[in-house]
């Protein structure tokens, strides 16, 4: 669990709203970014339930994927709850992060939600 969850948000933060039409509200209690007026592409959770983990979870392109990012690097990525069956992945994040990767796997998400509109604009 990270000791500075709210520094852990504020980056997060940072990455998320820099994308295209992107905005934040609580979901479940938890802060949660998505497109405006569309779908979320990632969540900050700290916690939840006690789990002890600070994590940002992210949409995948399919359970697929999921398992071969867990199998890739598990002290990196798992499977979160209720998001999990649906193909979503959590990153653990603290201190130590890799912010760059947490980025890409954020952007790579919010492309998987956006409208093609905002695609064929250009996207990210």
């Amino acid at each position: 669990m990270s000791p500075n969850p709210d520094a852990d948000l504020e980056r997060l933060r940072a990455i998320a709203l820099k994308l295209p039409e992107a905005a934040e509200r609580s979901s479940h209690g938890s802060p949660g970014f998505f497109i405006t007026k569309g779908r979320f592409f990632a969540y900050f959770w700290h916690d939840v339930h006690g789990d002890g983990e600070t994590a940002v979870v992210v949409k995948t392109g399919g359970r697929e994927e999921q398992a071969q990012l867990i199998e890739h690097d598990p002290d990196f990525y798992y499977s979160p709850p209720y998001l999990g069956p649906s193909g979503w992945v959590a990153m653990r994040v603290g201190p130590d992060a890799d912010w760059d990767r947490v980025g890409d796997r954020v952007a790579q998400s919010w492309e998987l939600v956006a409208p093609r509109r905002l695609l064929e604009a250009g996207g990210r």
